[in-house]
């Protein structure tokens, strides 16, 4: 199965680029504990790291060193992470910055990617996630082998390719995906919710050798009102509020791939627009009557079944069979039975290493427990079983399906009722209620994610 740790092709550019060691990066993230986490993983990769808490320390420490590389969170205390990068933009300040989001919100990642973004990566992320993107950034294509430590079991080249599995199946779609990867042919991904299909398409992407930006988007989650400008950006007074000229995701993308996951949300009018684009290779923007040419790879996506809506009309033949060059099936997890012990001692081994846990063994009854599991969540379900397991010291049998049965009852007398331990409780009681869900639980509590993170890091490690 595919998970989230890619290495892209090599090429004669990227052995020319000076050593990794040499880089200097600078971290802004108002949580320390994350950030000392993040250059431990990163050193031995780096020759300088710094941190700082806010924008304010972060130009401090900018003025002082010139960084090859920016890593921060977009929120930041007092000034936003965009605000600043906007203006290190205007003060002529090309240093690249990855931007780390805590929820993959469209209108965040659109900003991101207008104030300069060379990479957008949503926590909680693997080291081995940010080390590609950091060496990505620097013009390395080839991530080194000691960024990629596998698990005792777990065969270390399937670490590296990205594949973690054994059977038949998986190591097909690997094979088509590289097959596949640097040919400019539109691809479609299917496979129900949690599958990797998003992470599939980071591989075509990686393995494509194209130069441009890897820039994702949910059909879904645009306004069909906004969706024609956001794809193809809109000229001062195109519309009211049209203040300034802005690009779109086609202009961001330009060389490089355009993910379109939820193909089958995005609206018919906007299919037509998409269809010319494929068939033209070029754009208007919104207002405009000059066309531009792009050069942008699509990768699409779906858990539906786009042929069943054609013949309903809610989607457009021609678009489909435009889309639909070639097909690439993502398998359930219950279809892959026998890979869910090497995923979930995949999961166990990093996930562990990212919250600084120890790694609990998983024994033949809990593995057979897991593979005895429907999972409809797919991957994303898996791990998130292992996560809670790990952060309540607990077995999946207790963890499976969202529940926390480690939790004591509510109605249940406590010895142990200082405002410490109600806290714990009722926080981790919103996390079942909200399925594991950090995002959703910390709206829920009213606290901000990094706060919630931190402590269930804390408690994990009691």
């Amino acid at each position: 199965m595919l998970v989230e740790s890619y290495i892209p092709q090599s090429t004669a550019a990227a052995r020319n680029e000076v050593s990794s060691r040499m880089m200097s990066v600078l971290i802004v993230d108002s949580d320390i504990q994350h950030s000392h986490q993040l250059q431990l993983g990163l050193q031995k990769h780096c020759g300088l790291i710094e941190i700082a808490e806010d924008t304010a320390s972060a130009e401090i420490l900018r003025q002082r060193c010139h960084f090859n590389l920016i890593i921060a969170d977009i929120q930041l205390p007092v000034m936003s992470a965009i605000e600043w990068v906007v203006e290190l933009r205007e003060q002529r300040c090309d240093t690249a910055v990855i931007f780390m989001l805590a929820d993959s919100n469209v209108e965040t990642s659109i900003a991101a990617l207008r104030a300069g973004a060379a990479d957008l990566i949503t926590k909680p992320f693997d080291i081995e996630q940010m080390t590609a993107s950091v060496l990505r950034c620097m013009g390395r294509e080839q991530v080194s082998s000691e960024s990629q430590v596998a698990p005792a079991g777990i065969d270390h080249l399937s670490v590296q390719s990205g594949f973690i599995g054994e059977g038949d199946l998986i190591k097909s779609v690997g094979e088509v995906i590289r097959r596949v990867a640097p040919m400019p042919s539109t691809v479609m991904i299917e496979g129900e919710s949690g599958t990797g299909k998003e992470l599939a398409a980071r591989a075509i992407h990686q393995w494509s050798g194209r130069a441009g930006a890897f820039v994702p988007v949910n059909c879904g989650a645009i306004s069909a009102e906004l969706i024609e400008s956001e794809f193809f950006g809109h000229v001062k007074g195109a519309f009211t509020g049209a203040h300034q000229i802005r690009k779109g995701l086609f202009t961001y993308a330009d060389g490089g791939t355009l993910f379109l996951d939820e193909i089958g949300e995005m609206p018919l009018s906007m299919q037509a627009h998409l269809l010319r684009v494929l068939e033209e290779r070029t754009i208007r923007p919104v207002g405009s009557n000059r066309e531009i040419a792009v050069d942008v790879r699509i990768v699409a996506a779906t858990n539906r079944d786009l042929d069943a809506e054609v013949k309903k009309g809610n989607f457009r033949a021609d678009l489909y069979f435009r889309l639909n060059v070639l097909s690439i099936r993502m398998p359930a997890l219950r279809e892959i039975e026998g890979d869910i012990a090497v995923l979930a001692r995949y999961f166990v081994h990093t996930i562990a290493r990212d919250l600084g846990v120890k790694p609990s063994e998983l024994g033949d009854a809990e593995m057979n427990y897991l593979r005895s599991h429907d999972w409809p969540g797919n991957v994303r379900e898996l791990k998130n079983v292992i996560e809670r397991c790990l952060l309540l010291n607990s077995k999946p049998s207790q963890c499976i399906g969202g529940g926390l049965s480690a939790l004591p009852d509510a109605d249940a007398p406590e010895d142990d009722v200082s405002l410490a331990a109600v806290e714990k409780k009722h926080i981790l009681k919103v996390l079942e209620m909200e399925g594991g869900n950090k995002s959703a639980a910390a709206r829920r509590l009213g606290i901000a994610r990094k706060t919630l993170e931190r402590k269930v890091r804390a408690w994990a490690q009691q």
